[in-house]
């Protein structure tokens, strides 16, 4: 690979690092017109696997054999089941504020008492772990009392489903909520939850600590709580034009919100030029299982009108759908109508891909001498 050089510029300051390489990344990519690949496979092509299958692919960047996968599954469930200790002070934290409040408390919480200081070790841990916080997380919040115990032998999903206590988990929900966990595994080493994780264990906190770090940085609405406001912006259009709304009507009420300078959620991504891969697999699904669904019928409106209105704008790059777009209408089709959760779903998914990042940085990157603490540069400007 040869060096490239960058000359900075003022134009480049107070822009989030958008564009500028600062390491490598072993897990995924994201190429602008192909979509999401992780370990160089299509996630579209990954989406109906394994959950532990393709989280091996991750870890280990090749895909296991049969003997491995089902060696890789039973040390998985060897290290799921959460102390008592853990469950007990998850369950003494305040239900107030976001959900996602209680889950990076409960990732503290874990670090306490399940630390090894080993990243590679933690890694795993958390990994097999995730899923009862998780589900511990949601019932506390909820309301909805004791978690049932966890039964890794059904699954990574399937027991993580079994484990929660909201009402009307089906076995379709189930093999939505695997689809959605596959889906937001990882994204490159450069969205702000992910590099948030990697740089605070750059000062050698532990795997829990960075990962309760990184959720935090998933929780904004900029990130991770995106989901819920998009679903939120679709339930508007399906109140204001009703069930039999047409494209003409989905059409003039996006022009209409952007003559009001109001936001059109759903739409853009920072890399893509091209609809989200995963919101392509997505939308497929709720067209398939829940076709007369309102909320799937207005998603799949504004999938069609919304690219067609925001081209128009030249300063737009990316008119397409991204996987916010349609990830909390199919939850709440498939039976999951809280969408205060589905960022703590998001980051049930995306500590995997994150812990395996910073395993990486940590423990192989540099020849093994691992990235060096987080330290950019900034230039002082005094106030006028």
């Amino acid at each position: 690979m040869s060096d490239v050089l960058f000359e900075i510029t003022k134009d480049n300051l107070e822009t989030g690092l958008r564009g500028y390489p600062v390491g490598y990344c072993p897990t995924s990519t994201v190429d602008p017109v192909n979509g999401l690949f992780y370990s160089g496979q299509p996630v579209e092509e990954l989406a109906f696997r394994q959950p532990e299958e393709v989280i091996f692919l991750l870890y280990h960047g090749r895909e296991p054999n049969k003997q491995e996968l089902d060696e890789f599954k039973k040390d998985l469930a060897n290290r799921s089941h959460l102390s008592e200790d853990v469950v007990r002070h998850i369950y003494q934290l305040p239900r107030q504020g976001h959900p996602m409040d209680l889950l990076c408390s409960a990732l503290f919480i874990c670090g306490m008492f399940e630390n090894t200081n080993d990243y590679r070790e933690d890694c795993l841990n958390l990994i097999a772990q995730i899923p009862e916080i998780t589900a511990t997380v949601i019932n506390h919040h909820g309301g909805w009392g004791a978690t049932k115990p966890s039964k890794p032998e059904l699954g990574y999903m399937e027991n993580f489903a079994q484990m929660l206590n909201i009402p009307n988990i089906t076995p379709q929900l189930t093999l939505i909520l695997k689809l959605f966990n596959i889906l937001h595994y990882d994204h490159g080493g450069g969205n702000l939850s992910t590099f948030v994780g990697k740089a605070v264990a750059s000062g050698l906190e532990h795997m829990y600590g960075s990962i309760s770090a990184s959720m935090a940085a998933l929780a904004g609405p900029r990130h991770g709580k995106a989901n819920q406001d998009c679903l939120t912006f679709v339930k508007e259009v399906l109140e204001q034009l009703g069930e039999k709304a047409t494209a003409e009507q989905v059409e003039e009420l996006i022009r209409k919100r952007l003559a009001n300078n109001e936001l059109i959620f759903g739409f853009g991504h920072a890399v893509l030029r091209v609809e989200d891969p995963r919101a392509t697999v997505l939308y497929r699904t709720a067209e398939e299982n829940y076709p007369n669904h309102p909320l799937v019928k207005i998603a799949t409106l504004l999938r069609t009108v919304g690219p067609k209105v925001l081209k128009e704008n030249p300063k737009i790059s990316s008119p397409y759908p991204n996987v916010d777009a349609i990830s909390g209408v199919l939850l709440t089709a498939a039976g999951l109508p809280y969408p205060e959760y589905y960022t703590v779903l998001f980051g049930l998914s995306r500590v995997v891909g994150i812990a395996i990042q910073i395993v990486y940085e940590r423990c192989e990157a540099r020849d093994g001498k691992g990235t060096p603490i987080v330290r950019p540069k900034y230039i002082f400007k005094p106030r006028t």
